[in-house]
């Protein structure tokens, strides 16, 4: 046999990888993101300007993870590898520990907080259907979407641009949803009181997680391993991979902190409603007379600034801390042909979300992480819908030329 404990040495001692950036992209990021921040402290407020900032850290930590739930309920459907549904899960749970009990006070530091409830009905379930099979064709969820558009992705941003357009139509036709079957909004915490709240919360997040658990270990035998990264220390810290769990225990973090600071949850698709319809209004669409843009939050949005938006600010903060985060990395802006069909998945995918979220009141952040995390009955019906739609998502992405599921 032949000799390899040289080999070996010589493997463990090689050195990690350097830190190397693109200096140009990163220059340019770096100033922008800081100008904005001024920008928005100077226009609105240094409260604004601090819920842009809490957008850029979920921009750099979600870009540097790859933490979307997109390719992550994909692997489980297809690989029956369920590491990353696990990761999300826990995320969610951690935050419920403090969503909870933060929403019971109702306002824990003097300002009052208000959770992500919404009622249950067939809006929630056609639109969570719809969302589900619209982000398997668009490739991101509300989140993935923003920091991979961010990064620099041309097909995302067809993605994000058409995610806009089915956010404004949603608006436009949400009342006559309304008018469907649905019962009041159920908060856990308030039917079980806040520890049993969490209680039911974190039994049932448990055992979706077990069943992934047993699906992982029926297909393959044992759970998925995490190999060493090929860096550490600030080089990973700017390059990534950033770990899966450590990264949503960050968000999870990041979430609470963005409840308490802008007093409600985390959430994007709302703002992607108020661009679209600032952006009708310059083309003279009336969307000022639409119902939905009559409502006191809608109309206040509406009449104000997009900087004047928490959730217009916040996901800011995700693009161009997602665009910092990928030049840092040296992966902005990486050239990669798309074919049409790519594109025109990408659009119907988008569409799809967009119009899907605004009946399900919220994407994968502001109906599954933080509906569940604030003990939303609603949540949990959107889980259910979503990752049905996304498995129909997934038996079609061939037809555009994409991967779906594997035949063994």
């Amino acid at each position: 046999m032949a000799d390899t404990s040289g080999a070996a040495a010589r493997t463990q001692s090689a050195p990690m990888p350097r830190f190397t950036f693109d200096r140009g992209p990163a220059a340019i990021c770096a100033v922008i993101f800081i100008a904005v921040a001024l920008i928005i402290a100077q226009a609105v407020s240094l409260h604004q300007m601090v819920v842009y900032l809490i957008g850029g850290v979920l921009g750099l930590a979600l870009y540097h993870a790859s933490f979307g739930f997109t390719g992550g309920w994909r692997r489980m459907a297809v690989e029956r590898r369920g590491r990353a549904m696990r990761a999300q899960l826990l995320m969610i749970a951690v935050a419920a520990i403090a969503f909870i009990p933060l929403l019971a006070f109702g306002a824990p530091l003097g300002n009052p907080i208000v959770g992500a409830l919404a009622p249950v009905g067939v809006s929630v379930l056609v639109g969570a259907l719809m969302f589900g099979f619209g982000m398997q064709l668009g490739g991101g969820c509300g989140s993935g979407t923003l920091f991979t558009a961010g990064g620099g992705s041309a097909r995302m941003l067809v993605t994000l641009a058409f995610f806009v357009f089915g956010a404004l139509i949603g608006t436009a036709h949400l009342p006559m949803w309304l008018t469907l079957p649905a019962i009041p909004a159920v908060g856990l915490g308030a039917v079980f009181g806040p520890a049993g709240g969490v209680a039911v919360t974190l039994v049932a997040l448990a055992l979706v997680a077990l069943i992934t658990v047993v699906i992982e270990r029926r297909a393959h035998g044992a759970l998925e391993t995490v190999s060493a990264p090929s860096r550490s220390g600030w080089p990973r810290f700017f390059h990534g991979p950033w770990p899966l769990v450590g990264t949503g225990l960050l968000l999870a973090g990041m979430n609470v902190i963005t409840l308490l600071v802008t007093g409600h949850p985390w959430s994007i698709t709302f703002g992607f409603g108020v661009w679209g319809a600032k952006i009708a209004q310059v083309f003279g669409v009336g969307v000022e007379n639409w119902a939905f843009w009559n409502w006191p939050g809608p109309a206040r949005a509406l009449h104000n600034s997009v900087l004047a938006d928490d959730t217009s600010v916040m996901n800011f903060g995700i693009l161009i801390g997602a665009a910092l985060a990928a030049a840092l990395g040296g992966k902005f802006a990486p050239r990669v042909r798309v074919p049409l069909a790519s594109l025109v998945a990408a659009a119907i995918g988008g569409v799809l979300m967009g119009y899907g979220a605004r009946l399900a009141f919220g994407c994968n952040i502001g109906a599954l992480f933080s509906g569940i995390a604030s003990g939303s009955l609603h949540g949990w019906l959107w889980f259910a819908a979503a990752f049905t739609g996304s498995l129909l998502g997934i038996a079609v992405r061939p037809v555009f030329g994409l991967d779906g599921f594997k035949k063994k």
